[in-house]
């Protein structure tokens, strides 16, 4: 009798194909080029950090600018809130209304670059320097009126110059802004017809009819009486709150800064001396910025 053969082993499983080996391992994620930044990542010692983190509307980087042998800014780094009111403060000369000329670009830094809501300020055309003016309002120290216009046409300067709305809406407009600023009835009034203080707020109603979001004021309160001075900074945050602007104010009144400062900047030979918060300031160990800011005879600063 013949023995039956033994039944065949299994066959093996098939092979499964050839499998791409991915060139990179799966645990490291594939590296992105990340937007250029406009702003430096290191904060300068000068700058809080709670300021520094916030939404910036104004960049400056290491700006530098001098005048001949005569060096006015000396390395400026800060970030300037958006939406909040900022002051510029320190002795004369520092650079304060330096400063705010380079944010509008009537002067180009020597070294270093300004960024105004992303747009390198330094490298813009001539057009499109006069697109970013026509957002930023500016209240110079002396109102800067045109002193063969009257008020009216003063204030209604910008509206004509820059858009081709009709003389019955630029009036509407103007009419607006000058009761905002306490000027009803006054329009007709020629600039030597205007005290002081009515001059800058003249000044305040033209730099407000273009509805700009950043506001510049360049020593706003010189030369006006402690009442006036208090009225005009509260119709500074007033009007900052009202149309939610970025305000920055060059300023030497320590009390009148008290009054409306959410952030405040020192300037001192060049530099950033300090900036942050309005309490920052106040309890400050910089022997400068608190001479500076409690008007007090001992520190560094003198009369040379």
């Amino acid at each position: 009798m013949s023995r039956s053969a033994p039944p065949a082993p299994p066959l093996p499983p098939a092979m499964p194909g050839p499998v791409a080996v991915p060139t990179q391992p799966a645990s490291r994620p594939q590296l992105q080029m990340a937007p250029r930044a406009t702003h430096i990542d290191r904060r300068p010692d000068s700058q809080s950090e709670s300021t520094w983190d916030k939404d910036a509307v104004i960049e400056l980087l290491d700006v530098h600018k001098a005048f001949g042998a005569l060096r006015v800014l000396d390395g400026v780094t800060c970030r300037i809130p958006r939406g909040e009111i900022t002051v510029l403060m320190g002795p004369s000369g520092t650079g304060k209304s330096v400063l705010l000329r380079h944010i509008v670009g009537l002067l180009p830094p020597d070294a270093g670059d300004i960024f105004v809501d992303q747009r390198d300020v330094p490298k813009l055309n001539e057009r499109d320097l006069l697109a970013l003016r026509r957002g930023i309002g500016m209240l110079f120290q002396d109102g800067a009126l045109f002193s063969s216009m009257n008020l009216f046409d003063n204030v209604a300067f910008p509206l004509r110059q820059h858009t081709s709305k009709g003389e019955g809406e630029v009036r509407e407009i103007v009419m607006e802004h000058l009761v905002e600023v306490g000027l009803a009835g006054a329009e007709k009034r020629m600039p030597n017809e205007l005290s002081g203080g009515m001059r800058k707020r003249a000044g305040f109603a033209r730099a407000l009819v273009m509805e700009p979001s950043i506001l510049l004021f360049d020593e706003p309160d010189s030369g006006l009486d402690p009442v006036r001075t208090t009225l005009l900074c509260d119709l500074i945050r007033e009007i900052s709150k009202k149309y939610n602007a970025t305000s920055i104010v060059v300023s030497h009144d320590v009390g009148a800064v008290r009054r409306f400062a959410d952030n405040i900047g020192i300037l001192y030979k060049g530099k950033m001396r300090q900036f942050g918060t309005q309490h920052e300031v106040e309890l400050s160990q910089d022997e400068f910025v608190h001479q500076f800011f409690n008007a007090s005879s001992e520190g560094p600063l003198g009369m040379d």
